[in-house]
């Protein structure tokens, strides 16, 4: 099936249901499926042509949504892009996906026209920042609410969707091409697996650009006839508000997303229990694996719903693996067992065979959700795939009972005398230090070592252990081949606008001779 019919096969089962709440606007299903009949227009009369890439870069509002379903019916892909990134970062994005006509939020307009000038940019939520210079011809709100509604073309389910853009932690980022049908199979399988129904109000507080929100979340909800709750940014204070206001049922974010809003109610004296949660029956996290404390503590203040914690993988769609309520404090730090239905995952060692209990290897995964390639790379997709299988470059270690605990990224492991040092491990132990405030552990060419380990630290604020008090504080907690060698001291680590440290560019770093602190 492809994305517009789904949208209408919901609409035709729940026409007046409301289908997109943002703040004070409010639609049904027959309202949505107007409005995407209307952009499909819009495209088309901005001399776009099936199978074109658009960049959509907006905050969580109506236009993306309107933006996608538009696109989608009028045979183009939707290239959701990070609202974080730079003019430079901005303008790799649109190069690489050849664009020519793109739709930008108000307050990014200036980053947009800085990053490709020549792009024609349609604007959302202009009226809501009068103050911002817009031409009128450009107002895509505007355009569309003036439109003539527009059926679009027949679009194939193999057709493109998206081209998902990948963090770039590594290298330039790669655009995960995905099609309809892979698309609307993740919908569903997130569906089942995450016993969402269509009763749910789900928040999108994450930013509706990245793959999880749109691909996990926000299309489920249109899938199964839910209701989309969008925060325009996450805001603490709002989080809390927004979801009992409208009797929010479910939501996903990172641990930080959960914790933030203990932290913000008491700086500001504002009393927790003032906020009324208990509509809330499932808690989705993901981003990174969570500690036993943290998830002690987060159930303890949202105890209405449980917690499920989510791993995937955007050339997958993103689905992979869930680590169910019951285990999030008997597995804390696991990503879940096995594969979510629809999901085949085996662990990998790097010798090639299935990894036994105890044993640590790569994470490949099979479904129907995978890419079909990465855009203009036949080379990184071929590297990408064995068979049906795709090798995610994710080392994790298998318990005795199956489950998952992620132990670094394949290009991030270090090689050290023969010994596997995997940094994740490094770093998790070096954090417990009270004088690191953040730290990434990266290789570093040895003449007889092969690599040393490096641990490039910013110092907490009363200042940083040297390298020789930070060897002791470590080794008494890792074996004496995964202690750094050596330590470089810096300001900040160099982060990519999802968070992720870019490893690549601290090993140039430590490469280039910076002195050890």
């Amino acid at each position: 099936m492809d994305l517009s019919s789904m949208l209408e096969s919901t609409a035709r089962k729940f026409p007046h249901k409301e289908a997109l709440v943002a703040a004070d606007r409010r639609y049904t299903y027959t309202d949505l499926v107007e409005h995407s009949r209307r952009a499909a227009r819009v495209f088309h009369d901005a001399g776009l042509t099936r199978g074109a890439y658009v960049p959509v870069i907006t905050l969580n509002t109506p236009g993306f949504v309107f933006a996608a379903f538009g696109l989608w019916r009028a045979g183009m892909a939707l290239a959701p892009v990070n609202h974080k990134l730079t003019a430079p970062e901005l303008r790799f994005l649109i190069t690489h996906c050849g664009a020519t006509v793109g739709v930008v939020d108000a307050t990014l307009l200036g980053t947009a026209r800085q990053a490709a000038p020549d792009v024609r940019w349609l604007v959302t939520e202009a009226a809501s920042f009068p103050e911002i210079d817009v031409e009128p011809g450009d107002d895509f709100d505007a355009l569309v609410a003036a439109a003539e509604p527009w059926d679009g073309v027949d679009v194939s389910e193999t057709e493109t969707a998206e081209p998902l853009y990948t963090s770039g932690t590594t290298s330039d980022p790669k655009g995960c091409i995905h099609s309809h049908r892979g698309i609307t199979t993740v919908a569903a399988y997130c569906a089942i697996s995450g016993g969402l129904q269509a009763s749910d109000r789900f928040l999108i507080a994450m930013p509706i650009w990245h793959s999880s929100p749109l691909n996990n979340w926000f299309l489920p909800m249109m899938f199964l006839g839910g209701t989309a709750v969008l925060l325009r940014e996450y805001h603490p204070i709002e989080f809390l508000r927004t979801i009992e206001q409208e009797r929010v049922t479910a939501f996903f974010g990172p641990a930080i997303a959960y914790l933030a809003p203990l932290q913000a109610t008491r700086a500001a004296g504002i009393d927790w229990d003032a906020f009324d949660l208990s509509s809330a029956r499932i808690w989705f996290a993901g981003g990174a694996p969570i500690g036993k404390d943290t998830m002690q503590t987060m159930r303890a203040a949202y105890p209405s719903g449980g917690f499920q914690q989510v791993y995937g993988m955007s050339e997958m769609g993103p689905v992979g693996t869930v680590l169910r309520p019951e285990d999030q404090e008997r597995k804390a730090g696991s990503v879940g067992h096995a594969g979510m239905p629809g999901v085949d995952i085996r662990v990998v060692t790097l010798d090639g065979r299935d990894a036994l209990p105890g044993e640590t290897g790569e994470i490949w995964m099979r479904s129907d959700t995978r890419m079909v390639g990465y855009l203009g790379n036949d080379e990184a997709t071929a590297k990408a795939f064995d068979g049906d299988w795709y090798k995610s470059g994710d080392l994790a270690r298998l318990d005795e009972d199956g489950y998952l605990f992620i132990a670094d990224r394949i290009n991030d492991m270090i090689i050290s005398g023969g010994e596997n040092v995997y940094t994740l491990e490094v770093e998790n132990a070096a954090r417990e230090h009270p004088g690191i405030a953040d730290i990434a552990v990266v290789s570093k060419p040895h003449p007889e070592w092969g690599e040393t380990v490096v641990a490039v630290v910013v110092p907490a604020a009363d200042g940083g252990p040297t390298l020789e008090e930070l060897r002791e504080f470590l080794g008494e907690r890792l074996a004496r081949y995964k202690v750094p060698r050596d330590l470089v001291s810096i300001d900040a680590l160099p982060r990519n606008p999802s968070g992720k440290v870019l490893k690549h560019r601290l090993r140039a770093l430590v490469r280039e001779g910076v002195t050890a602190a």
